[in-house]
């Protein structure tokens, strides 16, 4: 196997699409061993369709494998829709290329790091590809899982604080959770985790405010990441905070589904063409991710595509003649004050005004409903009825506290226990 690209090994973008149109041939024979590729003229990528979330649907469970199934090393799905899976397979040299495009964090992972992984280690990547990420580089993995009973959130703090851990992976909202559960617990988030040198996130979008907030409270950087089942990671933050496509190791496109333009930049879904995939080849693959992608200078001279992702968060709802986003709301929620301790809110967008609760003590309570309510007239230009509500209402001080571990069946019982839970399903 020929070494994979590192960055640094093109000092353009000519060289680096240079570098692409060389290994396209070969994604191209890939795929004319997989099923569902086999009989089409594979001669040019650009002469291809759109391959469709709902194709690889269509093909489960192997109508895309490529190679033999012996030489399968993972099988994994994404979240089905109507109860139907996307399937997604990998070789082990296909790990290969999956494990360094995860490890390329601009905060680097090193031997020294204890690793916490707290996303699905089930039939999603994603834990598994933060895994063999941070192997690869020597670190120490702490397997949290995501919801799991043997991971309660008391024992994710636990974790966090005794295993002296430096890197977490996780979505965006699981840094302000830990941070309830840790002052639950008595502990500072800012204080009482000093290993703690970067939280790695990813799996939502994420506004600038809450992510200067989430910083803000642990004190250390977010970096985030973008990827999916299908992919793995297919992009990453350079140290200047700008998301760049790693267009060495796959072709990006972008599809206008207005006007069926495709396009190397612009405002549209992602398509993307893994160039080191040879288990489940796929070509012109439609992400139907809203992006905008754009091919300007940075200072890390990276010589990458820069992304912006802006998925469900760019989706509209109807108030009173306006439009309302959860991305501009999301804004509004965490630029309050940190000492107003907001951090989990809901908002509902009825016909004629927007209805928005928010947890927050009650010394900061009146003050916080004044300025939400300003800040979504002013910026959002709706009708809205703001409430402060107690903490613990949205999410229940039990959740935060409860050490719920796995009970490990038993059919006998003691004449003192009740045989009801002989079996822990129930």
């Amino acid at each position: 196997m020929q070494p994979l690209p590192r960055i640094g090994d093109w000092s353009d973008l000519d060289e680096l699409r240079d570098l692409q149109a060389k290994q396209i041939p070969q994604v191209l024979e890939w795929a004319s061993r997989a099923p569902f590729y086999a009989g089409r003229d594979l001669t040019e990528l650009t002469d291809q369709p759109l391959t469709t979330k709902q194709d690889l649907r269509d093909q489960y469970p192997f109508g895309m494998l490529a190679v033999p199934r012996r030489e399968l090393d993972t099988y994994h799905e994404s979240s089905g829709t109507a109860g139907q899976s996307t399937p997604s397979y990998y070789t082990a040299k296909d790990w290969i290329d999956l494990a360094e495009r995860y490890a390329r964090k601009w905060v680097g992972i090193t031997p020294d790091d204890t690793f916490f992984v707290r996303t699905p280690y089930a039939l999603m990547i994603t834990g598994h590809l933060a895994q063999a990420g941070a192997r690869l580089h020597g670190a120490t993995v702490v397997p949290g899982d995501y919801r799991s009973l043997a991971m309660p959130y008391s024992r994710v703090v636990q974790a966090l604080h005794d295993l002296e851990v430096s890197l977490t992976w996780s979505i965006p909202t699981e840094p302000l959770v830990w941070a309830a559960t840790a002052r639950a617990a008595g502990l500072d988030p800012a204080k009482d985790f000093p290993a703690l040198r970067a939280l790695f996130v990813g799996g939502e979008p994420l506004t600038g405010a809450r992510r200067r907030r989430i910083s803000e409270i642990w004190g250390v950087p977010i970096v985030e990441e973008y990827g999916s089942t299908e992919t793995g990671s297919m992009a990453g933050e350079c140290e200047h905070g700008r998301m760049h496509l790693w267009a060495d190791r796959m072709v990006f496109e972008v599809y206008d589904p207005r006007t069926g333009r495709i396009g190397v930049e612009g405002r549209g879904q992602l398509v993307v063409t893994p160039l080191f995939r040879e288990a489940m080849p796929l070509l012109r693959y439609n992400l139907e991710d809203d992006v905008e992608v754009s091919y300007v200078d940075c200072p890390c001279g990276w010589q990458l595509p820069s992304i912006r992702v802006m998925g469900r968060a760019a989706y509209g709802h109807p108030v009173a003649g306006g439009t309302v986003t959860q991305q501009q709301l999301e804004e509004i929620v965490f630029s309050l004050p940190i000492e107003y301790e907001v951090l989990f809110w809901r908002a509902r967008a009825e016909r004629e005004v927007l209805r928005m609760e928010f947890e927050v003590p009650a010394g900061h309570r009146e003050a916080a409903v004044a300025a939400a309510t300003a800040a979504i007239a002013r910026e959002v230009g709706v009708p809205a009825v703001v409430t402060g509500i107690e903490p613990g209402t949205l999410l229940p001080v039990d959740v935060l506290t409860r050490t719920k571990d796995v009970v490990k069946p038993r059919s006998l019982l003691a004449a003192d226990e009740d045989w009801s839970k002989a079996l822990p399903f129930n």
